[in-house]
């Protein structure tokens, strides 16, 4: 059986303004559909900056509602380009609810579906608990025409809790939004520790679950609007097989366009070989719904 799909990860750094990053959206997403790419993943927060540097109620005003223009906007490159889109959107539910969002096109200007984040980081020059209301959507997959999208975004990409919920759902590959980069203070090894720990802690979803794993990261150097260091983007976007297994890599420095040949087929056999799924001791996890076992 041959069920190969053509994605492309749209790999970018912050253009300086919205509609300057959607119109490098726009211009990447004609270069993928030109390309052949059926799927398309964009980067976390891709409208701009990572606001989540500091700590202002200024930067609410960024938020939009969805839907919204910038759906409008993509969903129409979507119905127009044939494309299924995974776009990532700061979500204004309401005044004083606000999400980290992903949203999902499938080949229309229609909304398939949306993933609201669900682990919500507060760490120096990622303050995303002052922006965003946990998740309320669950871990469901999103059904489109390529198949059963398991969308998450960025530090749900550390929890193989939320990769294990959307493989027992049905998702045929997962995917992930991410801002993620280094503090230019810390020395070249611990950089190299912390970005090769992100990679491999997302082949581990693959290994485990028997899925593609997508990775879409920023790129480029963001200076902190309170004065910080700022923070560097590593890009090194990549699609991993379902064994873990490298199937396209950017690189670390540069925008990108990266493409890559995801044969979903491979999960089955995969699964066949290494049946994780039969031999889970459902009947053993109950703790594992406990903050910590004393």
């Amino acid at each position: 059986m041959n069920r190969t799909l053509k994605v492309a990860l749209l790999q970018d750094i912050d253009r300086g303004s919205r509609d300057a990053n959607l119109d490098a959206i726009e211009a990447g997403l004609r270069k993928a559909a030109a390309g052949g790419a059926q799927l398309v993943l964009l980067q976390e927060l891709h409208n701009g900056p990572y606001f989540c540097q500091h700590e202002s109620v200024d930067e609410f005003d960024r938020a939009e509602p969805i839907p919204g223009p910038s759906t409008e906007r993509i969903g129409k490159l979507a119905a127009e380009l044939k494309l299924v889109v995974v776009a990532s959107l700061f979500e204004r539910r309401a005044a004083g609810l606000y999400h980290n969002t992903a949203v999902v096109f499938d080949r229309s200007a229609a909304i398939a579906g949306r993933y609201r984040k669900m682990h919500i980081p507060d760490d120096p020059a990622f303050y995303e608990k002052f922006y965003f209301t946990p998740g309320d959507l669950g871990f469901e997959p999103i059904q489109t025409s390529v198949g059963k999208l398991g969308v998450l975004v960025c530090w749900d990409q550390w929890y193989p809790e939320g990769a294990r919920l959307m493989a027992l759902t049905g998702a045929d590959l997962l995917l992930y939004p991410t801002a993620i980069g280094w503090d230019p203070a810390d020395e070249q090894a611990e950089k190299d520790r912390q970005r090769d720990a992100w990679i491999t802690v997302q082949r581990g979803h693959a290994v485990a679950n028997g899925l593609p794993v997508l990775a879409c990261n920023r790129t480029g150097f963001e200076g902190a609007p309170d004065g910080g260091r700022g923070i560097q983007f590593w890009g090194n976007s990549f699609v991993a097989g379902p064994q873990g297994e490298f199937v396209a890599r950017a690189g670390t420095d540069a925008p990108e366009l990266l493409f890559a040949d995801v044969d979903l087929a491979r999960s089955e056999a995969v699964r066949r070989i290494w049946p994780f799924l039969r031999d889970r001791r459902i009947d053993a996890y109950a703790d594992l719904v406990k903050r910590f076992r004393d």
